[in-house]
């Protein structure tokens, strides 16, 4: 958080800061989880012991969700009792409750789940909430399965909507990690209470959703690269990106190691393709956390030369930054602080760049900025606003 705090005002302009600081709301959690994760399996390198861990993480994510409607029907109810007695609870009392409780929720709800004095492998996993889970996220794989196959069904009628609709490429990776969750909370930790024929049929689910789930991963992998082409990377655009790839690459994995194996080892395969995973959902975290402020950041020194109404455009607006005067017909992109003649409509155009995001200044600041490589680079003196 320290770091995350010093480092965001280098990505200079407000949309990127604001994405990263969101990104890091859902990855600064997930960081510490795979740090808590790092120290408890530090003596427990295998395949075996990751993957309990990861088991008994969704049982404390599904234990916080229940504790999180409880806490809110609570909170609900206390304030409701108050209002009656017209007694209203200072701010600074109400955010404490709510904070304080927020915060509650992950310590209880890890409290209840698991058992410290034991390694991730020799927690119970038969009985309780984890009984539960288990059961529930196979009888949902039938279900899951249909609805991929029916998805996958539609896609052709409908396969230009995630490319051009933002909404809609944002539900398919939901799907997506939802899937991921249900793979992995539908897999035993051991098949001793399992009966060959239910395993077996347990195995070909898993493989027919990691199948289908792939098809669906590259397609939304394919439609957020093409978004990114047509108009520019972002914090979130190179976030997802990583995490589709991470994805797509466990589902492979899966299919790979599933075909390799034959007979009673395939429950040990897929704990090591999701072992492998871990460690690629850790990694991918890390670099989005330390590397999006410098893979995004402004040179100051640049911004700092411009005049000051062109400056506050810079820090308001993501690139490409494009500038005219109204009394000018020329229109010009912001470069490493120089200002690149766009010679023509249709180069305009063709480059991908929109009229709305032409911003417009006063001729004096447009003329203050100095002259870069026109665009293209042969086509000639650039004229002066």
């Amino acid at each position: 958080m320290a770091y995350v705090l010093w480092v965001y005002p280098r990505l200079g302009t407000r949309p990127f800061q604001e994405q990263y600081i969101t990104l890091m709301a859902m990855h600064l959690p997930l960081l510490a989880w795979a740090g808590v994760g790092a120290f408890l399996v530090a003596d427990h390198r295998d395949p075996g012991n990751r993957f309990a861990f990861l088991i008994k993480s969704l049982e404390v994510g599904i234990m916080g969700g229940l504790f999180v409607i409880a806490g809110g029907l609570f909170t609900g109810i206390t304030v409701g009792l108050f209002e009656a007695l017209q007694v209203s609870l200072p701010e600074l009392v109400m955010r404490l409750f709510i904070a304080g409780g927020g915060g509650l929720i992950p310590v209880v709800a890890t409290a209840v789940i698991y058992n410290p004095t034991v390694s991730p492998a020799g927690q119970a996993f038969d009985e309780g909430l984890s009984k539960l889970v288990a059961l529930l996220m196979r009888v949902l794989l039938p279900l899951t399965l249909l609805v991929l196959v029916v998805y996958i069904a539609f896609i052709p009628f409908n396969f230009r909507q995630p490319f051009d609709n933002r909404d809609v490429l944002i539900i398919y990776n939901g799907m997506l990690f939802a899937v991921v969750a249900l793979l992995l909370g539908a897999t035993p930790v051991t098949l001793a209470e399992t009966s060959p024929r239910v395993a077996r049929w347990l195995r070909l689910a898993i493989i027919a959703i990691a199948a289908l789930a792939l098809l669906v991963s590259l397609y939304a992998l394919a439609a957020i690269v093409y978004r990114t082409a047509m108009d520019r990377l972002t914090p979130n655009r190179l976030a997802f990106i990583g995490w589709n790839v991470v994805n797509i690459g466990l589902l492979a994995a899966i299919l790979l190691y599933q075909a390799r194996t034959k007979g009673g080892d395939w429950l040990h395969t897929l704990h090591r393709a999701f072992s492998l995973a871990t460690v690629a959902y850790a990694a991918w975290t890390l670099v989005v956390i330390l590397a999006t402020p410098w893979l995004f950041g402004v040179e100051r020194s640049a911004v700092d030369a411009l005049p000051p109404e062109v400056q506050s455009i810079v820090f308001e607006n993501p690139d490409p930054i494009l500038l005219k005067c109204r009394t000018s017909p020329p229109i010009y992109l912001l470069d490493d602080g120089e200002k690149r003649w766009i010679d023509t409509i249709e180069t305009f155009t063709a480059r991908g760049y929109v009229w709305r995001d032409v911003k417009f200044v006063s001729c004096d600041a447009l003329r203050s900025i100095p002259d870069g490589e026109p665009i293209p680079a042969d086509a000639g003196p650039p004229p002066q606003p």
